[in-house]
């Protein structure tokens, strides 16, 4: 079985800075690629940024503020989040593509979400 877990939301000001963290666990024989996602309240989910073999890719929003990063011996992702704005609160989901051990095939796992809120 395999399990994300995010960490490091909270409450800022506009113009502060976060770092989420996320941590896949268990079963996993690979980790290809990881991903951040972000759900404003009455909004769609969006994705904010991915990370695919040192590759990245941000949402328009986003860029020049936000960097995403991982550690691959730590199956860990992070998103450092900088000139924080009031529009960048929502819930942010770390989504990973895993190989399971004795899986036939990769497969998108999803953590349960953190919390961002930028407000003064």
């Amino acid at each position: 079985q395999v399990q994300l877990v995010e960490s490091g939301g909270g409450l800022v000001q506009p113009g502060g800075s976060l770092r989420l963290s996320c941590s896949a666990s268990g079963t996993i024989s690979v980790v290809f690629e990881m991903a951040w996602y972000r759900q404003a309240p009455g909004k769609q989910r969006e994705l904010v940024a991915t990370i695919v073999n040192g590759d990245t890719t941000y949402t328009e929003p986003v860029k020049g503020r936000f960097t995403i990063s991982n550690d691959n011996a730590k199956n860990t992702v992070y998103l450092q989040m900088n000139s924080l704005k009031p529009e960048d609160t929502a819930v942010y989901y770390c989504q990973a593509r895993i190989l399971a051990l004795g899986a036939a095939a990769r497969q998108f796992y999803w953590g349960q979400g953190t919390q961002v809120t930028v407000s003064s």
